[in-house]
């Protein structure tokens, strides 16, 4: 798996446990086997259903070779959340708040649709993490979202404010983009056996459904 990167996305910082490790390149592509053994592993399983071993196997390492680049699976899955959420943001950190209000909600739309129909394993292990809550590492995975997030409100209300778009909950607004784009990939399963289209055929429709919905909603009467 190449490191996960989007236009936009902001650097990512490399876990500070490997920064004092030499990284020549055969040193950065055994990382990047691991990790994408990981995510296959994490992404079917969850984070319960995949142990250390599972991980080396499907890598094609040795589980003591896996250990030199990892110290444990909780370090990988650390990694591999701080990556995928790097890349979950990129497409809100490019709301541009002088372009035209719409058009730039209905590019954020489709840049996330992007993502869901180009990293579903990425996607899928968000997915099941935000489902165990987090408890333990909760502020660190979200502290970057957060400084986004309440910029893009303050961006969204300033819109609303000088009747560029309609009043609606800001907040409502974000979350119910991240539901409608996200379904596609966390459920694909559902909608494949439901809309037997191509993958290309179902992305581009949802695009145009999504996009003309949010058009009605923020269009000024």
């Amino acid at each position: 798996m190449p490191c996960i990167r989007h236009q936009g996305q902001p650097e990512r910082r490399p876990m500070t446990q490997r920064k004092l490790r030499p990284r020549t390149r055969i040193q950065r592509e055994k990382t990047e086997q691991i990790l994408a053994a990981a995510l296959d592993v994490f992404a079917a399983s969850g984070f319960a259903g995949g142990s250390i071993n599972t991980i080396a196997k499907a890598a094609g390492v040795s589980t003591p070779n896996l250990l030199y680049y990892f110290k444990s699976k909780e370090e990988i899955r650390r990694e591999l959340l701080e990556r995928t959420l790097q890349l979950w943001m990129a497409p809100l950190s490019l709301l541009n708040p002088n372009g035209d209000p719409i058009d730039e909600i209905c590019a954020y739309i489709s840049r996330k649709l992007e993502i869901s129909k180009n990293f579903p394993k990425e996607s899928k292990l968000f997915a099941y993490e935000m489902l165990s809550g987090l408890e333990e590492s909760r502020k660190q995975i979200f502290e970057a979202l957060k400084v986004l997030y309440y910029a893009k409100i303050a961006v969204i209300e300033d819109w609303m404010k000088s009747g560029q778009i309609n009043a609606v909950s800001p907040q409502h607004l974000i979350f119910s983009i991240w539901a409608t784009t996200q379904h596609y990939s966390d459920f694909d399963t559902q909608i494949e056996e439901l809309w037997p289209e191509s993958s290309d055929a179902r992305y581009a429709s949802a695009e145009k459904f999504l996009t003309e919905m949010y058009r009605r909603l923020l269009t000024p009467r």
